[in-house]
């Protein structure tokens, strides 16, 4: 071999080195964020889980990408959204809203999925129970659905004498809906209410909800735990002052914005149990082994200020009850 030729090829390995050397480092694992509501309106709850990630040594931008999808409130945007996820074949889709996760089990059997969700998972069909999901599927639930009754209880605590309360529900996510309705129907009978279902799935609808609610002359609203209301919540809970209704959101975030009453379970801590899952499937652990979290400590929040705008005197045993009360 000539020298030249020698030289020529050393240099071109040379130059090749760093490259294979490239070639060799493994690909970052890509997480598909996707969720049936918008981002804002969210934030402590994508904090949350990116909190969660990082507790299993994950952090975004370092040694995992996550790309995000939010349906703005469009359910039927969710399959495309989900299908795109399973075409880039992402590590893990964390599907975290009902209408998600159900948008998800129905696209992949392969992908591993964790969700949240405020209802029954196996009622879903998301896992076949609780302690063994099988499939490819696990995640991280609610007592939001359960707890409905509770808050109706709570606003007849408030409005001992009120024969009338309402519930809104989105018409769109039919699945809470649903469950929401049937718990307050007869949580209400058990009451001796007559309970009012009213619907709400875009933002130019509340306005005609909070007329109905006036001209039912409506002691109470429990507000069901939804994505879309989530997202609205101090747009909601301005309206629940400005129309005087008493309102009851289950999440602490409703009553912090000026809503009148929250009472739930953490929904931040679903979205952290979530990010903790996806981080130990990255990790290599399969979804079926998984059991699903369940967040089940349930805390009661009344703002003092509200109640006293709306000229509402809450009752010392309610008070008693509170894990804070805001002045």
């Amino acid at each position: 071999m000539q020298r030249r030729q020698f030289i020529t090829l050393l240099g071109g390995a040379a130059a090749a080195w760093p490259l294979a050397a490239r070639a060799q480092q493994p690909a970052m694992p890509v997480v598909g964020f996707v969720n049936v509501a918008s981002a804002k309106g969210h934030e402590p709850h994508l904090s949350a889980f990116l909190k969660g990630l990082s507790e299993a040594s994950y952090v975004d931008g370092r040694n995992v990408a996550i790309e995000y999808r939010w349906a703005e409130s469009r359910t039927d945007q969710l399959p495309a959204m989900v299908a795109d996820l399973v075409h880039r074949q992402v590590a893990v889709i964390a599907a975290t809203s009902t209408p998600a996760a159900l948008a998800a089990k129905a696209a992949t059997t392969t992908i591993p999925i964790v969700f949240t969700t405020a209802s029954d998972p196996v009622q879903l069909g998301l896992v076949a129970s609780l302690n063994q999901p099988g499939g490819n599927v696990t995640g991280a639930t609610q007592t939001n659905v359960e707890i409905a009754p509770k808050m109706l209880q709570i606003l007849h605590e408030l409005a001992p004498t009120a024969s009338v309360m309402a519930l809104l529900v989105n018409p769109s996510n039919p699945t809470v809906a649903v469950d929401n309705s049937k718990e307050l129907q007869a949580a209400a009978r058990t009451l001796g209410i007559e309970l009012h279902v009213l619907n709400a799935s875009t933002d130019s609808e509340f306005d005609g909800v909070f007329a109905k609610l006036i001209q039912l002359r409506a002691g109470g609203l429990v507000i069901g735990g939804d994505s879309f209301f989530t997202s609205r919540i101090e747009q909601l809970a301005a309206l629940t002052v400005h129309y005087a209704v008493p309102a009851i959101h289950a999440y602490r975030e409703f009553a912090v914005a000026g809503g009148l009453l929250s009472y739930g379970t953490d929904f931040t801590e679903t979205y952290r149990l979530a990010g903790i899952y996806t981080g130990r499937i990255l990790k290599g652990d399969k979804p079926a082994e998984l059991p699903v979290q369940q967040a089940t400590k349930v805390e009661l929040y009344i703002n003092l200020k509200t109640a006293k705008a709306l000229g509402l005197n809450i009752p010392n045993s309610l008070i008693g009850r509170a894990d804070e009360v805001i002045e």
